[in-house]
């Protein structure tokens, strides 16, 4: 059986455009259909649903923006593609109809061939994203996920296992893993099905928080005890009586505190900085790290006795790239997430979009994964995200490129070539974190100080 003509509507006020775009888009097998203002537009789509609408912004009567805000803000035609039709492309009023959902614009004169193109494009989109609604309204309604935690990779459900394991016990865990891998979710999984459940969940990033000011977060502090102590301040352990203190990044915690936290974890024990008297607290402890404890010790930067203390339950995070069946599950769970925040609905991917998601090797895992679709739901006008809409992805899997770079940097001598590989890995976790130094630096797996210390030695400080 034929799919039907794809269906293009035409508004503008010209007619002799109007008969040439009919005739150009008739001639290739279209069926077309003709406004001369927004009011007619509308009045046509009250009975009729093209494919694509074509729409020119200056018009009498009803503009080209009112009528495209009727048409996003209606259920029945908010999906169908529209290209706006403009004299200035870099316009105020382009600027506008493409944040208001137009799928793209075309100024005059036209390029037919060009317009030609986008169209087909357009009534491909929508096709797609037409059939795509249908097999979704086909398929039963997920469960919802109440703690984050999506998979079902075998090294996914070794994890849901473990956590079922040692929720309801008051074992210390310790989560390891990759940055971006969803360490916390895992600690707010332990905690949800624990006994505490109901108590705090009490989080604490220990390389976020300056070392001057960790111990008074941790313990709290008496008035007076210090400068600008100016009221008791009970601490995070406090704040967690009866729940759950969950130590992110423990591998920064800085040595002078390692052996407070020892007592913390044997005793339950502490006082307040400037106190005098002991206080008792029930908590349970969850910690997590990048970082490879063991070797940390080996260089006396971490406490043996603590990461004994520590390493009472280990949980593992895969990195995204050894379970890659997980990533359409994960990448539907952020499309739903971000189309829901953006005000759009009913979003999808192609085929080649989902693909590309699937071949990339995602260094920053699923946090990464999460930044991609939530750049390409800003970036897609459309219900249907395409390859166009990943370009970080593109870019990062040009095996040539990368292949390219790999030969200039095996003929330099080791130190320059040591040194040209940091700044690279450095400058594209920068680009990955949007400049933001805390998050580059757990791309990187360093330490923040460590990530301050190599900008001011390669020169990079201008990349801030």
């Amino acid at each position: 059986m034929l799919s039907p003509p794809a269906t293009v509507l035409v508004v503008d006020d010209a007619r002799h455009l109007r008969q040439s775009l009919a005739q150009l888009f008739s001639t290739n097998g279209y069926r077309v259909l003709e406004a001369a203002d927004g009011n007619e537009a509308l009045a046509v789509l009250a009975s009729q649903q093209p494919d694509v609408i074509l729409l020119d912004l200056n018009m009498p009567l009803r503009d080209g923006l009112s009528t495209l805000a009727a048409i996003k803000a209606d259920p029945s035609t908010h999906a169908i593609p529209v290209v706006i039709l403009t004299s200035f492309g870099g316009s105020d009023q382009t600027i506008t109809a493409m944040k208001t959902g137009a799928y793209d614009y075309i100024t005059k004169p036209f390029d037919m061939d060009q317009l030609l193109h986008m169209v087909t494009r357009a009534a491909e989109v929508y096709r797609l994203s037409r059939e795509l609604d249908r097999l979704r309204a086909s398929q039963p309604a997920r469960e919802p996920d109440h703690n984050g935690l999506i998979g079902h990779h075998a090294t996914m459900r070794e994890v849901f296992k473990m956590i079922g394991k040692v929720a309801s016990s008051t074992a210390t865990v310790l989560i390891t893993g990759e940055s971006g891998t969803g360490k916390e979710l895992i600690a707010r999984a332990i905690h949800q099905h624990s006994a505490r459940a109901s108590f705090p969940l009490i989080t604490v990033n220990c390389a976020a928080i300056p070392e001057g000011l960790l111990e008074s977060e941790l313990f709290g502090h008496e008035k007076g005890a210090f400068t600008g102590a100016l009221q008791l301040k009970p601490g995070r352990f406090e704040e967690a009586a009866g729940g759950t203190v969950f130590l992110d990044e423990i591998g920064e915690l800085p040595v002078g505190l390692q052996g407070k936290l020892l007592r913390v974890l044997q005793e339950h024990t502490f006082e307040r900085l400037g106190g005098t008297h002991a206080l008792h607290v029930d908590f349970r402890i969850v910690a997590a790290t990048n970082r490879n404890l063991r070797q940390l010790v080996e260089e006396g930067r971490f406490r043996e006795d603590l990461f004994y203390r520590l390493d009472v339950v280990q949980i593992e995070a895969p990195p995204l790239r050894a379970r890659r069946s997980d990533i359409p599950e994960l990448a539907d769970h952020f499309l739903h997430q971000y189309q829901a925040t953006g005000g759009k609905e009913g979003m999808s991917f192609d085929d080649d979009a989902l693909r590309l998601l699937m071949l990339y090797p995602y260094p920053g895992n699923v946090r990464e994964l999460e930044h991609v679709i939530q750049r390409a739901v800003l970036l897609s006008p459309g219900p249907l995200i395409t390859r166009e809409h990943l370009p970080e992805l593109t870019g990062e899997t040009d095996s040539e490129s990368r292949d390219s770079d790999l030969q200039k940097l095996l003929t330099l001598p080791l130190e320059e070539a040591t040194r040209a590989l940091e700044r690279i890995l450095i400058t594209r976790a920068l680009t990955r974190g949007a400049g933001n130094k805390s998050e580059a630096a757990r791309i990187l797996g360093i330490h923040r100080q460590t990530l301050y210390a190599k900008l001011d030695e390669l020169g990079l400080r201008e990349v801030e």
